[in-house]
């Protein structure tokens, strides 16, 4: 593994994160000139903007028979979204979730994961696949558009300080944000191409397999916009925000990069064994954690959002030890499956058990 391929590595990120930030800045002020709510531009262009990364890397290797990195990215990056930004972005402040979230964008986060689980059951994401969840994202982006007419005003109020007024600036002329928009997609189709081939050649110079580069390294890089925009939302208190874009971005990788990476890969995505035993279902359980966690009190804490990073870090340190077969995975796997997993489960449960008797007695 020579210097050269690290430096493209590092530089296909650099323009992955550079365009999807281009992307979101331009695509939002055109939306806010044909006037599109905020609400709508920050469920929409803004999750799925943060999402172009993982897109532009999924087809990219989809079109060249590297299935292992497309669908290494789609999952790794969902588990990386909820633990990892979520976690990080939970411990800077406890975050509000909306009843929205719990009553519809989560569930649907979850079903899409079971229906990703069970398309990857016979080893392959084929050509209807992609056309079902393609039509899925469709189908949702409508949804979206069409609940966000029923927004509070301070949510409403929250987008629309987060994207801004871009009135009598140079950012309010046509031709920039048309210009950002062709810009952003270009670093980002030449970003991809780079990581792409970069991640392979460093699989191949370690002797670990593609689908842990996606899993890992891929997924980790192209979800920096959405820990980005999430982390600084917190920051900011604009905590819709944050965690609107992690769920939102998280289901545009399920059915948009699934479906459209499935569409153009001859033959469709092959899912290895590893990922179908183990990372898909990890991330299926990783959405089914949401559900019970957002819906006690309306409230990810900070406590919540440690025990996220925890996990991922458990989890990157998994497939670590497995990648090299080390001698200290069975005790590992031990701990993980006789302590930690049963302990998260009866918190689980207790949180659940909470929000269904808060419910009880509000309804009194």
């Amino acid at each position: 593994m020579t210097l050269t391929i690290v430096v493209f590595l590092l530089l296909g990120l650099v323009l992955l994160v550079a365009g999807a930030e281009l992307l979101v800045r331009g695509a939002s002020r055109l939306a806010l000139r044909f006037g599109i709510s905020p609400l709508v531009i920050g469920l929409t262009v803004v999750a799925f903007g943060t999402s172009a990364p993982e897109l532009a890397v999924s087809v990219q290797s989809g079109l060249a028979g590297q299935s292992g990195i497309a669908v290494g990215n789609i999952v790794g990056s969902n588990i990386f979204n909820v633990l990892m930004v979520l976690g990080l972005s939970a411990l800077i402040t406890p975050l509000l979730v909306s009843q929205q979230l719990v009553r519809v964008d989560v569930p649907l986060m979850i079903g899409a994961s079971m229906l990703l689980w069970i398309m990857a059951l016979d080893g392959r994401i084929g050509l209807f696949d992609g056309l079902l969840l393609t039509a899925g994202i469709i189908a949702y982006t409508l949804f979206a558009i069409r609940q966000s007419r029923k927004e509070s005003a301070a949510v409403l109020a929250e987008y629309a300080q987060e994207l801004g007024e871009s009135g009598g600036t140079w950012m309010g002329r046509l031709p920039v944000q048309v210009a950002l928009i062709i810009g952003g997609l270009a670093l980002l189709v030449l970003g991809a191409y780079w990581l792409v081939d970069s991640a392979v050649a460093i699989a191949r110079a370690l002797g670990v397999s593609e689908v842990i580069i996606g899993l890992t390294i891929v997924a980790a890089g192209t979800s920096l916009p959405e820990l980005a925009t999430s982390v600084v939302a917190a920051i900011r208190g604009e905590r819709d925000i944050a965690v609107g874009n992690v769920i939102g971005s998280c289901i545009f990788n399920l059915l948009a990069i699934a479906g459209i990476a499935a569409l153009v890969a001859p033959g469709g995505l092959i899912v290895a064994t590893s990922m179908l035993h183990f990372d898909i279902p990890v991330m299926f359980v990783v959405a089914l954690a949401c559900l019970p966690i957002f819906a006690a009190g309306h409230l990810v804490a900070r406590w919540e959002g440690a025990l996220f990073l925890v996990y991922y870090l458990a989890y990157v340190l998994y497939l670590v030890l497995a990648a090299t077969q080390h001698a200290a995975l069975p005790l590992f796997s031990t701990a993980m499956l006789g302590f930690a997993l049963p302990l998260t489960v009866v918190t689980l449960v207790v949180l659940l058990v909470r929000y269904r008797t808060q419910t009880a007695k509000s309804q009194v």
